[in-house]
């Protein structure tokens, strides 16, 4: 890796490379550096994965025969078979038996009125053990799939764990989404009880979630109880003999202890759904074991979370990234700290004002969240001791180079940018960067440890130093035990296109220096005249220019090319821009970066893009607004309307 300062934006210091949970690893190993570390994970992924287990201690009740099992094939290899453990267990009993470890905060959650609740992690399993018996009482037992709709408050994370806990199967469901969204992912899973509340607050409006609640309840032949939590004192109906109050489930057992089921490594402890698909939801299956093994190692020797340290990722529990918090940090003894409602809202220092109010050590985000705030202005950041901070981790999108130079700045040019990238069906990551090595900007690093992922062409070739598919050439414990119910589907969404290799959808890139960069979903890839083309290349040339704060790329049909590039750009606020000149210069500057051939048709300069709550981009609702088609489901989105002001923009055009 070059270190010359134009590219390289983190060089790790002596008491970083020190103090690191994966300079640790480094030294069981015998290597000196994290690219030998890489290597070595990968030429025997079975002795890596029981070195994990030993070195972060994480216990199991009865120890596993064999570390991995993959007589079946690699698309269904087993781990730690043989073993018993239940990710309940590991997080929260083990902390709450010692009596050190049980008076320590393990779940902060911060209001939007700046109102604070705390959990021990004592307070954590006596509410968990509280609602297990509670859930046995009305009938829900081992292998049940139990849903879990709630805002993020810490009874979103009682709830996980307690129907983890049970034996049950966890099913996190975003808490915005609309009711069909919702229903669409409880009968995939024959779902018999949803955990709710009646809502939550989001830019200090109430948002109601148990109206949704009730509408999903009808459509839900499975769904036998539902059980609401009172977070914001809203008046709610309550259905005789379906629903039951929070307090009614769990406050007459409190006190009471429960003992965690007996659950093997390849139970099943969670379906996520993975997000942004359109039709039949798809359901990646993932077990105690493998699954709460990866999680805890990539917090450990990626971020570097060590027990005490407070961690909290700008997420909502129904995305990947919110298991990811409260595993990550339980599993280490760290404390997992919330935010309820809007990172920018009232204004745009509250995620600055909340590090430094909550003393945050690791912080992750998503380059969307960071670009809106640049664009607020540096009036917002300044004032605040964010001397708390030691890790930056970003996911979710790639990155241009304007908005990752401003986090740095924003932190004092002392905290690194872990930039990490996997997915729900992958359970944590494929690529990362770590504190300990140098880091150039926008850079994902390379490998995570363990991973054997590479970039192949279209005939199953590595390539470097041009843009491929991603792949990985190796099983991992948290891969996706398959899609719910649909074995077929699994194999044809990943296996498919390479025999026996794992073909994720995402276009990647390593360098000449080996360092490696993401350039969007290969599935939104543009293809002009058969040169395929990321979006985020073209988005990251858009958001370059000054004036512009948001960008989305999207390829339309052509009768000469095949397809041709779209753009949308957002104007930063505040000053005022003549729109022909803008359009035309940033299709100018597309040109010149990519070539001439990838000069957009139209760049229309447009209010706002759509986007999740999660701050992710919603291309394919704006591909659909282009071409006048339905956008699907718009559940997710945090503000659909902004499809109105794409389809004038194009009227007009």
């Amino acid at each position: 890796m070059r270190e010359d300062g134009e590219t390289v934006a983190w060089t790790p210091t002596a008491e970083y490379v020190d103090q690191a949970n994966v300079s640790r690893l480094m030294r069981e190993y015998g290597v000196d550096s994290i690219s030998e570390l890489r290597a070595a994970t990968t030429e025997d992924i079975a002795k890596y994965w029981q070195t994990v287990v030993d070195d972060l201690a994480i216990p199991f009740a009865k120890p596993f025969d064999r570390v991995m099992d993959d007589s079946e094939g690699i698309k269904w290899t087993k781990w730690f078979t043989g073993g018993e453990i239940n990710m309940t267990s590991v997080c929260v009993d083990r902390w709450a038996d010692d009596a050190e470890a049980a008076v320590q905060p393990a779940v902060i959650c911060q209001r939007e009125d700046e109102s604070v609740e705390q959990l021990t992690f004592a307070d954590l399993r006596r509410e968990i053990d509280a609602l297990v018996i509670g859930m046995r009482e009305i009938g829900i037992g081992p292998g049940d799939n139990v849903g879990v709709f709630m805002p993020m408050t810490p009874r979103a994370v009682i709830a996980s764990y307690a129907v983890a806990k049970l034996g049950a199967v966890y099913l996190p469901i975003f808490s915005g989404f609309a009711a069909s969204a919702v229903a669409a992912r409880l009968n995939d899973a024959h779902a018999k009880l949803l955990i709710t509340a009646d809502g939550g607050a989001r830019r200090g409006n109430a948002a109601p979630i148990k109206p949704v609640a009730d509408e999903v309840a009808g459509l839900v032949p499975s769904l036998q109880h539902m059980v609401v939590a009172r977070e914001q004192g809203n008046e709610i109906s309550m259905t005789d003999g379906r629903d039951l109050e929070w307090e009614d489930v769990v406050g007459p057992h409190r006190g009471e202890s429960a003992k965690a089921a007996v659950t093997g490594s390849e139970d099943p402890v969670m379906v996520g759904y993975t997000s942004g698909t359109t039709g039949k939801p798809k359901g990646a299956v993932h077990v105690h074991g493998g699954f709460t093994v990866k999680m805890i190692s990539e917090v450990a020797y990626q971020l570097d979370v060590h027990a005490g340290d407070r961690f909290m990722w700008v997420t909502d529990m129904g995305w990947i990234m919110g298991p990811v918090n409260m595993l990550g940090a339980h599993g280490l003894g760290a404390t997992m700290v919330m935010m309820e409602g809007a990172p920018d809202w009232p204004d745009a220092s509250r995620l600055w004002k909340f590090v430094e109010q909550q003393k945050i050590n690791v912080l992750g985000i998503s380059p969307t969240l960071i670009r809106a705030l640049q664009s607020r202005g540096d009036g917002f950041t300044e004032g605040f001791d964010l001397s708390s901070l030691r890790i930056l981790g970003s996911t979710g999108e790639p990155w241009n180079e304007e908005p990752y130079r401003w986090l740095m700045k924003v932190t004092g040019e002392r905290v690194p940018i872990i930039n990490i990238s996997g997915g729900t069906e992958v359970g944590a990551c494929f690529l990362t960067p770590f504190p300990v090595e140098p880091i150039k900007a926008c850079s994902l690093g390379g490998a995570s440890l363990g991973m054997d992922v590479d970039v192949f062409d279209a005939d199953g070739n590595p390539v470097r130093g041009k843009v491929g598919e991603l792949v990985c050439k190796q099983p991992w414990p948290s891969m996706t035990r398959g899609v719910l119910g649909d074995p077929e589907r699994y194999e044809s969404s990943y296996w498919s296109t390479y025999p026996d290799i794992w073909r994720h959808g995402d276009w990647a890139m390593v360098d000449d220096d080996g360092d490696w960069f993401l350039f969007g979903r290969s599935d939104e890839a543009i293809n002009v005249a058969g040169k395929r083309l990321g979006p985020a290349e073209v988005e990251g040339i858009l958001v370059a220019d000054a004036r512009v704060a948001e960008a989305a790329a999207i390829g339309v049909p052509d009768e000469t090319k095949g397809e041709t590039v779209w753009c949308f750009a957002v104007p930063n606020p505040g000053s005022e821009h003549d729109y022909d000149e803008l359009s035309a210069d940033l299709a100018q500057a597309v040109a010149n970066e990519l070539g001439r051939p990838f000069k957009p048709s139209k760049v229309l300069i447009v209010p706002a893009l759509p986007k999740t709550r999660s701050a992710k981009i919603l291309r394919r609702a704006v591909r659909a607004a282009a071409l006048g088609e339905d956008p699907g489901d718009l559940s997710s989105a945090e503000n659909p309307e902004a499809l109105d002001a794409i389809r004038e923009a194009i009227n007009q055009s």
